[in-house]
């Protein structure tokens, strides 16, 4: 039994799988121990991957060579680009999965890859040599040994499962939770928390009355996640359902409060604010009559169905005769309650950039583990920790995506530099550069570095550097070419905007917001026939016209900001020395480690004149 490795993965959820699979795929043999090998990338609350912020996450992830877009599109049931009447930066692609068949893909893709091995058992400790991480040793007493350790740990360190007044441990339903690594890390100095989350109840879709309820249909031309040409998008797509609660359900939940383990205080951990429980919403929202309910199917060959909306931890049978007031849920049949989950966390400011921990070197943290909540949060994470760890192993430089390349930067530089006292969640309002940072745009942005480390193949980069070329002979054609009046008139009048007068250039034609490009070479088709192109093109081109002075806006902005990262602070800096700075910023400051004057500028506590006293003392 081979037991030495370049990478220990710990965990086989999104982060795990992530991470397992960019380090294999760049050179390195990887051991993946989790507890059930049953349960590789399961999808443990909802059956969805992508909306809003997180579809981009999900692009992101792609262009930079992961795998969780390619998985996406493979078990998809239905897609919808949502927000398409907002601007574009707020377009975010979502898609309804197949939950087992999301796992088995994933399992099928990190067993075609040579360099990883697996292991099925629970990880008690870690061994550590000198502040270095060395390797894991199991529950039976197993040793194995790597450069770096990664871990992925999701809900499960010290999991307590609620369910009205009924406790468990547990880290997941029917799945032990995981004892010793954090007491462990805790006597090394480092600081643990709680957090909970929650999951609603699972149910039979032959028992439900969907004429009640309203369709939610898939879009009419779906799109996908993965820029790779050879995945295709979904076919035969599945209906998802709106319904409602009532004040009649209202008020059968709460004859449950006095048993809720979170009104009684039997949950401590932090909960997430943006995706409340049922009680939470009837208790902070008392002014309203109803709650959306989204039924979602968990799969297209299972009739179990998903209560997207009714997360609870409330006594199952209150959970259920609230159920049955639900219009469609009269004869509803339960497969499972919803039930609350609490596990420990370590709060992520003790995490350099790369993900790597500050107290211990090599060790890394990705996922849960660091305070976050959803699939595609812990996804690019656990690939950003998989990256960096072959990175220090070949005595290179981590790859560090800024704030304004990637909003897998603005995830990672918001837990390192702000923390978290809530399970964080990406939200396009966190990225002060969101036109920037679309969801048609990741591979541009990304691809190059992707395909620098070796995650990416050749023929993906190749494919993005045509896109690139296609894009600017596109905007250099709108730029020269000019429109006779009696060619685009006809057009411009059946959308009730001003005809032209004269010849008047493409690219200003394109501004107006009546117009559409896609429309225009319907209506114009001679003028495009020598042009090599498809929507992708269109939609660049489209977008960089429309939005300039914004994107222009925000790339000087971006540049301001590039000057202070310029500005490297050494490790060793002693900040006691600057006295002019508050006593509350050395603290912090200290505590984060900043590398460089951007990074401490982010950092909450830290204001513009402590930044300013830091400028002129680093810069003499």
């Amino acid at each position: 039994m081979q037991k030495n490795y370049d990478i220990i993965v710990v965990g086989a959820g999104h982060a795990g799988c992530e991470a397992a699979a960019s380090a294999a795929c760049m050179g390195k043999s990887v051991l993946l121990i989790t507890m059930n090998m049953q349960t590789i990338a399961q999808m443990s609350c909802n059956p969805a991957m992508g909306g809003v912020a997180k579809g981009q996450i999900l692009r992101e992830i792609d262009a930079l060579g992961g795998f969780s877009a390619e998985i996406t599109d493979k078990t998809t049931l239905q897609f919808r680009m949502l927000n398409r009447s907002k601007g574009a930066a707020m377009w975010s692609p979502r898609a309804q999965s197949d939950r087992h068949k999301f796992a088995w893909e994933w399992r099928k893709k990190l067993e075609s890859i040579p360099n990883v091995d697996f292991w099925q058992e629970m990880v008690s400790e870690l061994i550590i040599d000198d502040h270095t991480v060395k390797g894991v040793i199991t529950a039976m007493g197993i040793s194995f040994y790597a450069k770096a350790v990664i871990l992925t740990n999701g809900t499960f360190l010290n999991g307590k499962i609620h369910i009205g007044e009924k406790q468990f441990g547990g880290g997941r339903t029917g799945e032990a939770a995981a004892k010793g690594i954090t007491e462990q890390l805790v006597s090394l100095g480092f600081t643990a928390g709680r957090m909970k989350t929650g999951t609603p109840p699972r149910v039979d879709g032959r028992s439900l009355d969907y004429s009640k309820m309203e369709v939610q249909n898939g879009d009419e031309n779906p799109s996908k996640f993965s820029y790779d040409t050879k995945i295709l998008p979904v076919q035969n797509q599945l209906p998802c359902f709106i319904t409602y609660t009532n004040q009649e359900v209202h008020d059968i939940l709460k004859t449950g409060f006095d048993q809720s383990p979170m009104y009684q205080g039997r949950i401590q951990g932090l909960g997430p604010r943006y995706c409340p429980s049922i009680e939470d919403k009837i208790n902070r929202f008392a002014e309203r009559e109803r709650h959306q309910i989204f039924v979602e199917p968990e799969g297209a060959d299972t009739v179990e169905m998903y209560v997207n909306g009714f997360s609870t931890s409330l006594p199952e049978n209150v959970q259920y005769d609230a159920l049955k007031k639900i219009p469609g849920f009269e004869n509803v049949k339960v497969f499972r309650p919803g039930y609350a989950i609490e596990y420990d966390f370590f709060p992520p400011t003790q995490l350099f950039p790369s993900l790597e921990t500050k107290r211990i070197s090599n060790l890394y943290f990705a996922g849960q583990i660091n305070g976050t909540t959803g699939y595609e949060e812990a996804a690019c994470q656990g690939l950003m920790a998989g990256i960096n760890a072959v990175r220090k192993i070949n005595n290179e430089t981590p790859i560090i995506l800024s704030r304004n390349e990637a909003y897998i930067g603005v995830l990672i530089d918001d837990l390192v530099n702000k923390g978290t006292d809530e399970p964080y969640r990406m939200f396009t309002s966190r990225a002060e550069y969101r036109i920037l940072l679309r969801q048609d745009n990741a591979d541009i942005r990304l691809s190059k570095c992707g395909f620098e480390i070796g995650l990416l193949p050749e023929n993906r980069w190749n494919r993005v550097m045509e896109k690139q070329q296609m894009t600017q002979q596109m905007i250099q054609f709108f730029t020269e070419t000019s429109l006779v009046p009696e060619d685009i008139n006809p057009y411009l009048v059946s959308l009730d905007t001003a005809p032209i007068p004269q010849k008047t250039r493409l690219s200003q034609i394109i501004l107006r917001p009546q117009v559409q490009i896609k429309e225009l070479l319907i209506a114009i088709p001679q003028y495009f026939e020598t042009l090599k192109f498809d929507d992708e093109v269109l939609e660049q081109v489209e977008i960089g016209f429309k939005y300039a002075a914004y994107i222009e806006r925000e790339h000087v902005v971006a540049e301001k900001m590039k000057n202070l990262e310029d500005i490297v602070i050494r490790p060793d800096f002693d900040y006691e020395r600057v006295s002019s700075i508050s006593s509350e910023a050395k603290e912090k400051l200290k505590n984060i480690q900043p590398q460089n004057l951007g990074q401490a500028s982010r950092i909450s506590g830290v204001s513009a004149s402590d930044i300013s006293i830091l400028m002129v003392y680093l810069t003499k």
